[in-house]
């Protein structure tokens, strides 16, 4: 994974789950930390997206109201580096704005709701931090010491933030997975959601029927009550088949949800969601990062493997583009309109499970 061999399993595979994988706190300029090489190589994709070289490592992207800026997660996945970085980019440009240098890596982000605080998971460290973006420095970390039936730490992957009761939910990879809700003022665990089911992968939340959606790696979607956290239904979307659900997407206005597996069914799932009943699979192949975006009325759904993103339309499901952008496209981000679709774009694993080369991010024009 990364030189230091982890007994950790559960925050390894947390890390390989957010590229399809799971290491004090935070300063501004973490020591012992090696300066990242900030690349600036620019190119078009195939299909005339804006494609930057960025670093080694790349995770998850949000775009942040507060400052117009673009955040993207990095491992700096390179022999001799410690810590980790979030870029600050000029959505328009993608040059880079701003570094925040850290003493974890970074795996998964969620902002608040004016964008000024940025939630980061560090699944090697099994921990979530709180970033004051106006200052660029860590607030808090929380670490979790909860460990997984084989002893090992837990991996944190998503993150979500609950804008109606101030609440972050972090699902945890381990077997069984387990989800914890905290208070985003104190970061203290408020509770823990367990008996989660193997890894939990992606959280998704629909705070008008106060529900959390989790997908995990028993092929289940777990139906969350979020007054009482209590798991209240289980629907295996595959049935009996092997399956791996990884990321959710939500129309309300339809109640169609959307599960994806990159490695196992490699499909998209459209569900009912006040049932659970599959509506159809998107037959689109694998299936790693989705997005709705309902101001245009389409759907997002990045394939690793394919190395391309495709864009559909939200109520046939017809692809309208798809876009090449190899090797692994990763992480999916829209701007506060919804006019561009950012993507992190990952490199394959050397075999020491550092990034064989820069990961980049791509700005795509919506049709």
């Amino acid at each position: 994974m990364f030189p230091v061999r982890f007994t950790c399993v559960a925050a390894a595979v947390a890390a390989v789950l957010m590229g399809a994988v799971p290491a004090s706190a935070q300063t501004q300029a973490a020591q012992n930390s090696a300066r990242p090489v900030v690349a600036q190589a620019y190119q078009l994709s195939p299909e005339g997206a804006l494609r930057r070289d960025l670093a080694h490592g790349l995770y998850q992207v949000r775009y942040s109201p507060f400052n117009q800026s673009l955040y993207v997660a990095s491992t700096e996945a390179q022999p001799g580096v410690r810590g980790g970085v979030i870029y600050q980019l000029d959505p328009e440009t993608l040059a880079t704005k701003g570094l925040i240098h850290t003493d974890e890596k970074n795996f998964g982000l969620a902002l608040n709701p004016a964008g000024d605080t940025l939630f980061v998971t560090n699944s090697l460290a099994s921990a979530v931090s709180k970033i004051d973006l106006k200052e660029g420095k860590v607030l808090a970390r929380l670490k979790f010491t909860e460990k997984s039936t084989d002893g090992s730490n837990y991996g944190p992957r998503t993150v979500v933030h609950d804008a109606g009761s101030n609440l972050l939910y972090v699902g945890g990879v381990g077997d069984p997975g387990m989800i914890w809700a905290i208070d985003a003022d104190t970061m203290a665990v408020r509770a823990t959601i367990g008996n989660a089911g193997k890894w939990v992968t992606g959280l998704l939340l629909d705070p008008a029927q106060h529900r959390l959606y989790s997908a995990n790696g028993d092929g289940e979607v777990l139906v969350i009550d979020t007054r009482t956290h209590t798991i209240e239904q289980r629907w295996k979307p595959a049935g009996d088949a092997k399956a791996l659900l990884v990321n959710l997407a939500l129309d309300d206005k339809t109640q169609r949800l959307y599960v994806t597996d990159h490695s196992q069914q490699k499909t998209t799932f459209v569900l009912d969601a006040r049932d659970g009943s599959v509506i159809t699979r998107l037959p689109v192949g694998d299936s790693m990062d989705i997005l709705l975006n309902p101001t245009r009325n389409q759907l997002y759904i990045g394939h690793r493997d394919q190395g391309t993103v495709s864009i559909l339309d939200a109520t046939d499901y017809r692809v309208l583009q798809t876009h090449h952008l190899p090797p692994n496209p990763n992480s999916l981000a829209l701007d506060a309109d919804g006019s561009h679709l950012y993507v992190t774009v990952k490199t394959p694993f050397t075999p020491d499970r550092f990034a064989s080369g820069q990961g980049s991010v791509a700005r795509i024009q919506l049709p």
